[in-house]
Parts: C-alpha cells; structure tokens; sequence
C-alpha cells in the first residue's frame, strides 16, 4: 500500500492554471455584441430553488450530529464543485482525499472500485458511489452503506441540475470572452498532468505491493521497492498492451480477455 500523505491540492491546480491561462493571454480583448443578455432575475431564482435543495439535507446532517455522512456529504459537494476535466482528473482528488486523509479505503480497495467502474456500464464517475458505500459498509455495515451512497448520489448529482440552469443562458456570453478562453486552455492543460498522475499513482501500487515516498522539501516523490515487484501484474499489463495495441482488439473483448486471465492467475 503507498504511503500516507495530504491530498493534493486539486481545486489549487485548477484555479491556479485558470488564472495564469486568464493573466497571459495575448491578444484582442473585445467581444462581439450578443444579442438577448441573460435576466440576473432568473439567475437569482435558479440559485434560491437550487442551492437549498442542494446543500439543505447536507447542513441537516451536519446539525443532527452525522459525522460520517455529513462528511461524505461536504466532501462529494466540493467534488462536484471542482469536477473539471472529467472523471479521469477528479479521480486523482478522490483517490488521495479518501485514502491518504479520511483514511476511509485502503489503495487496494480505491483500485478495486477503479477496475469495477470500468468494467459496467454507466459513467466512470459512478465510482463515488461505490467509495461511498464501502465507506459506510465497513463503519456500519449494509443500512449505513444505503445511506452513505444515498448521500454521495444527492451531494455529487443535484449540482448539475444547479450548474446548467445557471450556466446555459451565458455559454455563448463567456465563449466570445477571449480572456476566459484562455483561462479554460489552462485549465485543460493542467487537467492532462492531472490524469498523467493518476496513471503513475495507480500503476505503482498496481505493479509494486509497497510503494514509499521521498520528500525534497514541498515535493513528495513516490519510490517502489523495486523488491516488491508483482510479476503477475507486469504479465497482465503487458498482455493487455499487447491485445490493444499489437492485436488490435476491441475494449470490450480486452476487458473480458483480462477479467479470465486475471482469474485464472488468481487460482495458480
């Protein structure tokens, strides 16, 4: 299992890089005149329907003394309000906040809820429900499983309806906005070094079983024991890479071709 360290400081980055892609565009800043702006009247009411149903069974949990699901609740809220980039970046945030923080899930249990998303139907950010219930099996067995993904469902989910009846009436407002055109370049490109450190944060504790940390001052630097090397991991993933990229084959056959040979390593 890697070892424990704070979250990385997920919303940082990308407010971070939306400021310097903001503050170091260079070129024409005038805008064409739009037609039609947006009435602030809707946008209030959006907000005063939205944002209570939203955040008021999250502040009723808190009140009556929850802890757990009043903390699962405030921290898929703030998920849902830094979900740039997809499921693949906030991931990252998830993964390091729930494992290494909250200590809710062990790695190997974070990478199981990876592999079972991936492998059903349905969107891979699905995947907080399964931490969410995992969470509430393992502290209070199957009720507070039902309830933990329950509060995880309303907490990650009703925002969306929030976001786009708020946002939709400005979208072609802010895309004539070179400014904030530059600001969301930033955040892509900070999104793409965040999914490139997913995949080396699973990989090591995927290929190595005990994986460390050295720390230069502010930079924490993950080392596996090399002595801790799976080999049966290896095998796969080079089987998978050879299936995908030398066989051509398609992701669903991969995913069942792998689900077999990871069973039939399992019981030699």
């Amino acid at each position: 299992m890697g070892a424990s360290r704070p979250p990385e400081p997920f919303p940082a980055i990308i407010f971070a890089a939306a400021f310097w892609g903001y503050v170091t565009f260079k070129g024409s800043v005038e805008t064409p005149k739009r037609e039609g702006t947006p009435q602030l009247a809707r946008s209030l009411r959006t907000i005063a329907v939205w944002l209570p149903l939203w955040l008021g069974p999250l502040v009723a949990l808190s009140v009556t003394g929850h802890q757990l699901l009043s903390e699962l609740g405030w921290f898929f809220a703030r998920l849902a309000v830094v979900t740039f980039g997809g499921a693949y970046a906030v991931l990252a945030y998830m993964t390091q906040t729930v494992v290494d923080q909250y200590h809710w899930i062990s790695t190997d249990q974070m990478i199981d809820g990876l592999g079972l998303a991936e492998t059903t139907p349905g969107p891979l950010i699905l995947v907080t429900q399964f931490v969410a219930m995992l969470t509430g099996q393992l502290t209070g067995g199957y009720t507070l499983a039902l309830a933990a993904g329950a509060v995880a469902l309303w907490a990650t989910f009703v925002p969306c309806f929030l976001w786009i009846f708020l946002a939709a009436p400005y979208l072609d407002r802010l895309a004539a906005r070179p400014r904030l055109s530059a600001a969301l370049h930033g955040i892509t490109a900070a999104v793409v070094g965040v999914i490139l450190n997913l995949s080396v944060w699973f990989a090591l504790n995927v290929l190595f079983e005990s994986v460390t940390e050295k720390s230069w001052g502010p930079v924490a630097i993950p080392t596996p024991q090399l002595s801790a090397l799976d080999i049966t991991a290896v095998s796969l993933t080079i089987l998978a890479g050879a299936l995908i990229f030398r066989l051509k084959l398609g992701m669903g056959t991969v995913l069942v071709l792998m689900s077999v040979a990871g069973l039939v390593a399992h019981n030699i």
